[in-house]
Protein backbone atom coordinates (compact mmCIF):
# COMPACT_ATOMS: atom_id res chain seq x y z
CA UNK A 1 0.00 0.00 0.00
CA UNK A 2 2.84 2.21 0.63
CA UNK A 3 4.61 1.82 -2.46
CA UNK A 4 1.26 2.58 -4.11
CA UNK A 5 1.23 5.81 -2.62
CA UNK A 6 4.44 6.75 -3.35
CA UNK A 7 3.97 6.12 -7.09
CA UNK A 8 0.52 7.64 -6.86
CA UNK A 9 2.61 11.00 -5.09
CA UNK A 10 4.88 10.74 -7.81
CA UNK A 11 2.43 10.30 -10.60
CA UNK A 12 0.73 13.79 -9.12
CA UNK A 13 3.73 15.51 -9.05
CA UNK A 14 5.10 14.52 -12.32
CA UNK A 15 1.71 16.07 -13.71
CA UNK A 16 2.12 19.42 -11.59
CA UNK A 17 5.28 19.85 -12.34
CA UNK A 18 4.79 18.31 -16.11
CA UNK A 19 8.68 17.34 -16.39
CA UNK A 20 8.91 14.31 -14.14
CA UNK A 21 9.66 10.77 -15.96
CA UNK A 22 10.80 7.77 -14.76
CA UNK A 23 14.33 6.66 -16.70
CA UNK A 24 14.54 3.42 -18.81
CA UNK A 25 14.72 1.09 -15.82
CA UNK A 26 12.21 1.70 -14.30
CA UNK A 27 13.53 3.98 -11.58
CA UNK A 28 11.76 7.05 -9.88
CA UNK A 29 13.61 10.35 -10.08
CA UNK A 30 12.54 13.25 -8.20
CA UNK A 31 11.18 15.61 -11.10
CA UNK A 32 13.28 18.60 -12.25
CA UNK A 33 11.89 22.08 -13.53
CA UNK A 34 13.05 23.28 -16.79
CA UNK A 35 14.45 26.88 -17.51
CA UNK A 36 10.81 27.81 -18.59
CA UNK A 37 9.16 26.50 -15.54
CA UNK A 38 11.83 28.57 -12.87
CA UNK A 39 12.08 31.70 -14.60
CA UNK A 40 7.49 31.26 -14.28
CA UNK A 41 8.07 30.74 -10.74
CA UNK A 42 10.84 33.41 -10.36
CA UNK A 43 8.10 35.59 -11.78
CA UNK A 44 4.83 34.32 -9.75
CA UNK A 45 6.87 34.62 -6.85
CA UNK A 46 7.75 38.39 -7.85
CA UNK A 47 4.34 39.43 -7.90
CA UNK A 48 3.66 37.82 -5.28
CA UNK A 49 5.91 39.77 -3.13
CA UNK A 50 5.18 42.99 -4.49
CA UNK A 51 1.26 42.17 -4.09
CA UNK A 52 2.15 41.41 -0.16
CA UNK A 53 4.89 44.88 0.00
CA UNK A 54 1.38 47.01 -1.51
CA UNK A 55 -0.82 45.39 1.17
CA UNK A 56 1.67 45.99 4.09
CA UNK A 57 2.31 49.88 2.83
CA UNK A 58 -1.50 50.30 2.83
CA UNK A 59 -1.98 49.17 6.34
CA UNK A 60 0.76 51.06 7.00
CA UNK A 61 -1.18 54.43 5.46
CA UNK A 62 -2.57 55.75 8.37
CA UNK A 63 -3.35 59.29 9.42
CA UNK A 64 -3.39 60.79 12.86
CA UNK A 65 -6.25 62.96 13.88
CA UNK A 66 -5.69 65.30 17.13
CA UNK A 67 -9.38 66.19 18.77
CA UNK A 68 -10.69 67.73 21.27
CA UNK A 69 -11.91 66.01 24.60
CA UNK A 70 -13.99 67.81 27.27
CA UNK A 71 -16.72 66.40 28.97
CA UNK A 72 -18.97 67.80 31.97
CA UNK A 73 -18.91 64.90 33.93
CA UNK A 74 -15.53 65.69 34.88
CA UNK A 75 -15.44 69.55 34.97
CA UNK A 76 -12.58 69.61 36.99
CA UNK A 77 -10.53 68.28 34.44
CA UNK A 78 -8.67 70.29 31.42
CA UNK A 79 -9.42 70.23 28.16
CA UNK A 80 -6.94 68.17 26.16
CA UNK A 81 -6.49 66.69 22.36
CA UNK A 82 -6.76 62.78 21.96
CA UNK A 83 -5.04 61.51 19.00
CA UNK A 84 -6.55 58.55 17.09
CA UNK A 85 -5.41 56.62 14.29
CA UNK A 86 -7.61 55.88 11.34
CA UNK A 87 -6.83 54.31 8.33
CA UNK A 88 -7.53 56.01 5.22
CA UNK A 89 -7.39 52.71 3.23
CA UNK A 90 -10.57 52.12 4.96
CA UNK A 91 -11.82 55.60 5.23
CA UNK A 92 -14.46 57.49 3.27
CA UNK A 93 -12.55 60.79 1.82
CA UNK A 94 -14.10 63.75 4.12
CA UNK A 95 -12.89 64.74 7.75
CA UNK A 96 -16.53 63.82 9.07
CA UNK A 97 -16.19 59.94 7.85
CA UNK A 98 -12.87 59.69 9.97
CA UNK A 99 -14.94 61.20 13.03
CA UNK A 100 -17.76 58.67 12.43
CA UNK A 101 -14.80 55.79 11.55
CA UNK A 102 -13.55 56.68 15.19
CA UNK A 103 -16.88 56.79 16.97
CA UNK A 104 -18.00 53.68 15.44
CA UNK A 105 -14.53 51.41 15.85
CA UNK A 106 -12.40 53.26 18.67
CA UNK A 107 -13.84 55.42 21.10
CA UNK A 108 -18.19 55.96 21.62
CA UNK A 109 -18.49 58.71 23.75
CA UNK A 110 -16.67 61.22 21.40
CA UNK A 111 -19.63 63.89 20.93
CA UNK A 112 -19.78 65.61 18.17
CA UNK A 113 -23.02 67.29 15.39
CA UNK A 114 -24.05 65.59 12.13
CA UNK A 115 -26.96 65.75 10.09
CA UNK A 116 -27.44 66.50 6.04
CA UNK A 117 -23.99 65.47 5.01
CA UNK A 118 -24.33 67.56 2.25
CA UNK A 119 -22.91 71.05 3.42
CA UNK A 120 -26.08 72.32 3.65
CA UNK A 121 -27.35 72.36 7.13
CA UNK A 122 -24.34 73.37 8.67
CA UNK A 123 -24.43 70.99 12.12
CA UNK A 124 -21.06 69.23 11.65
CA UNK A 125 -19.67 72.93 11.85
CA UNK A 126 -16.16 72.85 13.67
CA UNK A 127 -12.57 73.80 13.31
CA UNK A 128 -10.09 71.96 11.58
CA UNK A 129 -6.63 72.62 10.93
CA UNK A 130 -7.40 76.54 12.18
CA UNK A 131 -9.97 76.94 9.76
CA UNK A 132 -14.27 77.00 10.54
CA UNK A 133 -15.90 74.69 8.16
CA UNK A 134 -18.02 71.73 8.13
CA UNK A 135 -16.60 68.51 8.26
CA UNK A 136 -18.75 66.48 5.50
CA UNK A 137 -17.18 68.62 2.91
CA UNK A 138 -13.48 68.78 4.36
CA UNK A 139 -11.40 66.25 2.26
CA UNK A 140 -9.00 64.43 4.72
CA UNK A 141 -5.52 65.48 4.22
CA UNK A 142 -3.29 62.81 3.04
CA UNK A 143 0.15 63.79 4.07
CA UNK A 144 0.52 61.06 6.78
CA UNK A 145 3.47 62.86 8.38
CA UNK A 146 1.03 65.87 9.37
CA UNK A 147 -1.66 65.33 11.78
CA UNK A 148 -5.15 66.86 11.58
CA UNK A 149 -6.27 68.59 14.49
CA UNK A 150 -9.62 69.16 15.01
CA UNK A 151 -11.73 71.36 17.65
CA UNK A 152 -14.85 73.10 18.45
CA UNK A 153 -15.96 76.19 17.02
CA UNK A 154 -13.73 79.08 18.49
CA UNK A 155 -16.16 81.79 20.69
CA UNK A 156 -18.09 79.62 21.70
CA UNK A 157 -19.74 77.92 24.83
CA UNK A 158 -18.77 73.80 24.64
CA UNK A 159 -20.92 71.54 26.02
CA UNK A 160 -18.68 68.30 25.00
CA UNK A 161 -16.14 67.67 23.34
CA UNK A 162 -16.95 69.31 19.48
CA UNK A 163 -20.49 70.15 20.80
CA UNK A 164 -21.16 73.94 21.15
CA UNK A 165 -24.20 75.67 22.16
CA UNK A 166 -25.83 77.49 19.42
CA UNK A 167 -28.75 79.03 21.83
CA UNK A 168 -27.21 82.48 21.06
CA UNK A 169 -26.73 81.94 17.46
CA UNK A 170 -30.41 80.68 16.58
CA UNK A 171 -31.58 83.63 19.03
CA UNK A 172 -29.56 86.15 16.47
CA UNK A 173 -30.96 83.87 13.68
CA UNK A 174 -34.76 84.93 14.49
CA UNK A 175 -36.34 86.85 11.57
CA UNK A 176 -36.73 90.21 11.62
CA UNK A 177 -39.54 92.65 10.35
CA UNK A 178 -39.15 92.89 6.87
CA UNK A 179 -41.10 89.65 5.33
CA UNK A 180 -42.53 91.98 2.86
CA UNK A 181 -39.48 93.94 1.59
CA UNK A 182 -37.74 90.45 1.27
CA UNK A 183 -40.86 88.94 -0.25
CA UNK A 184 -41.00 91.99 -3.05
CA UNK A 185 -37.32 91.59 -3.63
CA UNK A 186 -38.09 87.81 -4.86
CA UNK A 187 -41.20 88.82 -6.43
CA UNK A 188 -39.30 91.22 -8.84
CA UNK A 189 -36.62 88.99 -10.21
CA UNK A 190 -38.71 86.75 -12.19
CA UNK A 191 -36.02 83.99 -12.31
CA UNK A 192 -36.64 83.22 -8.50
CA UNK A 193 -40.79 82.51 -7.57
CA UNK A 194 -42.12 82.35 -10.95
CA UNK A 195 -39.67 79.71 -13.11
CA UNK A 196 -40.65 77.57 -10.11
CA UNK A 197 -43.18 74.67 -11.85
CA UNK A 198 -44.15 73.14 -8.42
CA UNK A 199 -42.89 69.34 -9.57
CA UNK A 200 -41.68 69.01 -6.29
CA UNK A 201 -37.90 67.58 -6.98
CA UNK A 202 -36.61 70.28 -4.63
CA UNK A 203 -38.64 68.66 -1.96
CA UNK A 204 -38.32 64.82 -2.95
CA UNK A 205 -34.02 65.63 -2.84
CA UNK A 206 -34.05 68.01 0.23
CA UNK A 207 -31.65 66.53 2.96
CA UNK A 208 -33.78 68.19 5.67
CA UNK A 209 -37.28 66.48 4.50
CA UNK A 210 -38.52 70.45 3.87
CA UNK A 211 -40.94 71.15 1.93
CA UNK A 212 -39.24 73.60 -0.72
CA UNK A 213 -42.41 73.33 -3.28
CA UNK A 214 -44.81 74.05 -1.06
CA UNK A 215 -43.37 77.00 0.69
CA UNK A 216 -42.53 78.53 -3.07
CA UNK A 217 -46.50 77.79 -3.66
CA UNK A 218 -47.46 80.20 -0.50
CA UNK A 219 -44.65 82.93 -1.36
CA UNK A 220 -46.10 83.59 -4.86
CA UNK A 221 -49.74 83.08 -3.16
CA UNK A 222 -49.05 85.67 -0.42
CA UNK A 223 -48.00 88.02 -3.58
CA UNK A 224 -50.39 87.48 -5.63
CA UNK A 225 -53.53 88.15 -3.40
CA UNK A 226 -51.04 89.86 -0.53
CA UNK A 227 -52.37 88.39 2.38
CA UNK A 228 -51.05 84.99 3.76
CA UNK A 229 -51.96 81.34 2.83
CA UNK A 230 -52.53 79.21 5.82
CA UNK A 231 -52.41 74.73 5.33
Amino acid sequence: MSKRWLRNGYTKASRLFKTGKPNPKGKKDFPVLDLQDILLQKKMLKKWSSNESIKEEIQALKKEFKVYRWSPDEPNKKPYLQSYFVGLSTCGSMVLEALQKIKAEDDSTLAYRRSCREGICGSCAMNIDGTNTVACLKPIDPNTSKPTTITPLPHMVVMKDLLVDLTNFYHQYNRDDFSDERLQALTEDKRCLHRCRTIKNCTITCPKSLDLAAAIHKTKARHLLSVPIEG
